[in-house]
């Protein structure tokens, strides 16, 4: 699988971007910078977005992503994620008042934007990837996403804190290829990292230990606030054991 990094970082400054990947050409997961970082024609060829939750940094693309493809006239999107976040869209995003329904609105060949709803533990087929969401800990409902396409998985953690299910997801996995995992706030913000359900350097390596792949899995990093970038790096470079790359921006891998 081919993997693109449009966005990786907690937080925005001309440097940062929030979270955002492209899986091959058509895949997007979690929106928070599909239309800063793409082209519209690199806009127009993308089918299908996993949203892991409706919080702004990962969902606010979706709004310019919609407008382009309405107005070039393109092939319906589908905007997948568990149900929780499809309604928290409905309600709070595409509401004809923050932002148009896009659901009601025509492109080419059907609406704009479609909402597809996949349940956590359940493998569904999005773009003919095979795409299972797994629930984590955050402050709203959250899904991970294991993602399957010819004999190869991948792993995006979404926004977790410290949890347990997605660990047993990830030994049972015969095929990872890759493990993309949140990491935030510094080892001294602890407080703020409990509160907002997200991993320091410190507790992303207790939750590593849970891990019982091989130690050569690239574990990719990404969520560090631009605020704490120095300090989580230097926390970062003191774990051992693993295989950490910390993602930045434009990086593409193939898995």
């Amino acid at each position: 699988m081919q993997l693109r990094i449009l966005g990786c970082h907690g937080g925005e400054t001309p440097k940062h971007r929030t979270s955002s990947f492209l899986v091959g050409d058509t895949l997007a997961v979690d929106a928070g910078a599909i239309t800063s970082g793409l082209s519209l024609r690199e806009q127009e060829v993308i089918r299908s977005v996993l949203v892991s939750h409706p919080h702004m940094d990962h969902v606010r693309d979706l709004a310019t992503l919609a407008d382009n493809r309405c107005q070039q006239g393109g092939s319906t999107l589908d905007i997948v994620g568990v149900p929780a976040t499809i309604e928290a869209l409905k309600q709070h995003f595409f509401n004809d008042i923050i932002w148009p329904d896009f659901t009601k609105i025509d492109a080419k060949d059907g609406p704009t934007v479609r909402f597809v709803e996949v349940n956590a533990g359940e493998a569904a087929n999005v773009d003919g990837y095979e795409v299972t969401p797994v629930m984590v800990n955050h402050t709203v409902d959250t899904s991970a996403f294991i993602i399957r396409h010819e004999g190869k998985s991948i792993v995006y953690s979404g926004d977790t804190g410290p949890t347990d299910e997605l660990w047993e997801w990830i030994n049972a996995l015969d095929d990872l290829q890759a493990l993309m995992m949140e990491v935030s706030f510094p080892n001294d913000e602890r407080r703020l990292a409990h509160d907002s359900r997200h991993l320091t350097p410190e507790t992303l390596g207790s939750e590593l230990a849970k891990l019982t792949q091989s130690e050569e899995l690239p574990v990719l990093l990404y969520h560090i606030k631009p605020t704490f970038e120095q300090r989580v790096l230097r926390e970062l470079a003191g774990l051992r054991g693993r295989n950490l790359q910390v993602l930045q921006l434009y990086e593409e891998f193939l898995l």
